[in-house]
């Protein structure tokens, strides 16, 4: 006979530590099931070189603040992961690392979870598996091209790529970060732009986080969003590398990088491009223009007394259009695709994923009795995935979680 457990969390990350912070306050039996380590996507999908690109003042998991001397600074990777760590031993979290969930099927009486080791029955199932499980796929024809090709989970440090032309194909926070550590490693870096916004590091005076929680717009909830496909729109890039700077396509492009249409298809050493690159550019400015426009009208009715307006755009000329590129003629001998992920629930046997694949649910209660999610980009406002805001989803399904036992 499997086990009987009342609730397990499936992951070990912020979100899965949160639930499992408040279902021991609620002093509800449950275990945490990790596939690896404690923060086991930071340790093993992020880069060396990797920064925080939020501030350590929002480091905020439910009863565990960042310690830090350092509120405005941006914590590394290693700095990341031991918050994470710190924060699973301050409340005594009951994970257990190296059990990999194969499967979860209905059961009588909740669900059983096949895993890597003995299977588990419960009643309740948390999934904190995160939105990053399944690279989103390659351009067409990407397989005939005879270079070196990574997705950015797999990217570790620049001397890790042959030497040459680097083509990072996607410009939200992975591409455009790893494109600035590859310009400043000395590379060449083609760097192939999507419809993408972008965010200022700072703006008068301020950092650009700061701005977003002034305005309320992390609390943005997901009904404000114009179609559900919003929801898999990639993050603006902004990095917290050298204390924090810009880090959008037209900021590379001022350090060097040749910027690209997105990419059409991949036919051997030829890349088909398609047309746009300068709509998909107005569109991040007009981002970043609507941004500080608002940011311009709170200070004003705040009465708040700031620097300036500061407005930064690139040369004429250093953006021009290609209909393609040879990456042979360019010396480009590796491919980063950082064309985002989706969600994958492949190993969930219940219905729960809409058209796109994004599960069905509100507020993390998805239509199965007893079956949660946290840690989901716009699970229910824009700051779900966040350490600021995981830990309001996870209280919420607790809630719920222990309403139903009551029941």
């Amino acid at each position: 006979m499997p086990e009987r457990v009342e609730t397990v969390v499936v992951g070990a990350g912020q979100a899965g530590l949160a639930s499992s912070y408040f279902l021991t306050a609620r002093g509800r039996e449950h275990v945490v099931l990790e596939r690896g380590r404690v923060a086991e996507t930071w340790r093993s999908e992020r880069w060396d070189g990797f920064c925080l690109n939020t501030p350590n003042w929002t480091l905020l998991l439910p009863g565990y603040e960042y310690e830090d001397d350092e509120p405005d600074a941006f914590a590394p990777l290693a700095g990341v992961v031991s918050y994470v760590e710190g924060y699973a031993r301050s409340f005594a979290a009951p994970v257990r690392e190296g059990v990999t969930v194969t499967r979860l099927s209905p059961a009588a009486g909740g669900y059983l979870l096949e895993t890597t080791d003995d299977a588990l029955a419960a009643t309740n199932v948390i999934l904190a598996t995160g939105a990053f499980q399944r690279p989103t796929p390659a351009a067409p024809g990407a397989e005939s091209a005879a270079v070196v090709q990574l997705h950015t989970s797999a990217y570790r440090r620049p001397d890790q790529l042959p030497e040459g032309g680097v083509l990072v194909v996607g410009a939200g926070q992975s591409g455009c970060q790893i494109a600035d550590e590859l310009i400043r490693a000395g590379r060449r870096v083609h760097l192939s732009v999507g419809r993408c916004p972008w965010l200022p590091r700072r703006y008068r005076g301020r950092d650009i986080v700061r701005w977003l929680f002034d305005l309320g717009i992390l609390d943005d909830t997901v009904d404000s969003l114009p179609a559900p496909q919003a929801r898999m729109a990639c993050n603006p890039p902004v990095s917290g590398n050298d204390g924090g700077h810009d880090c959008h396509p037209r900021w590379l492009a001022e350090r060097g990088a040749r910027l690209l249409g997105r990419i059409a298809s991949v036919d051997g050493s030829r890349v088909v491009l398609q047309p746009g690159l300068g709509e998909s550019l107005s569109f991040g400015d007009a981002f970043v223009e609507e941004l500080t426009g608002k940011i311009d009208a709170h200070a004003a009715l705040a009465g708040l007394d700031l620097p300036g307006a500061e407005r930064t755009r690139v040369p004429a000329g250093v953006v021009v259009e290609l209909p393609e590129l040879d990456l042979a003629d360019e010396a480009i001998t590796s491919i980063l695709w950082a064309s985002g992920f989706r969600p994958d629930y492949s190993w969930v046997d219940v219905p729960l994923g809409d058209a796109d694949g994004w599960p069905v649910q509100e507020g993390g209660v998805t239509s199965h009795p007893g079956l949660y999610i946290v840690g989901l980009n716009w699970l229910h406002t824009r700051k779900s995935a966040l350490f600021c805001g995981v830990g309001e989803d996870a209280e919420r399904v607790v809630e719920h979680l222990v309403q139903r036992a009551a029941s």
